[in-house]
């Protein structure tokens, strides 16, 4: 929930991870956060979800589990989702080439059947800050 509140438009979010690792039940955190009400699913047959607030923004979520490569994701109008709203996009791995270079990329590793572990990394100083305000909410401030 916390990242979902620091999303804005433009922003990008990478999952990454093994099936069943948990990419969907974040996003649903993330979506809650940034402020919708609307359900989350995976959009693995869709391909992408947008999720609303009351302010008219939009969050898009898109599932490239299915895509063949870099160019069916351009074929979607990525560049529209990123300037309409963050954007989420679990197997984003499968097309890097089509996203952009700075972001935030969430890693998740299956621990057992309740925990799993996420590693947060960026690419960009807009991210950086976005990764200092997390650590702050989650563990405090450090020094």
């Amino acid at each position: 929930m916390r990242l979902g509140a620091i999303l804005i438009p433009g922003d990008i979010v990478q999952l990454v991870g093994e099936l069943g690792s948990g990419k969907t039940t974040l996003v649903q955190g993330i979506s809650t956060g940034w402020g919708s009400t609307d359900p989350v699913t995976s959009p693995s047959y869709v391909l992408v979800n947008v999720y609303r607030r009351p302010d008219r923004q939009r969050l898009f979520h898109l599932d490239a589990y299915r895509l063949e490569n870099p160019t069916e994701a351009m074929e979607l109008d990525l560049l529209s989702f990123i300037e309409n709203g963050p954007l989420v996009v679990e197997w984003a791995d499968r097309i890097n080439a089509a996203l952009p270079a700075e972001f935030i990329k969430v890693s998740f590793k299956w621990v057992d059947i309740e925990q799993r572990d996420l590693l947060f990394t960026v690419q960009g100083d807009r991210y950086q800050k976005k990764l200092e305000i997390l650590r702050s909410q989650v563990f405090g401030v450090f020094r």
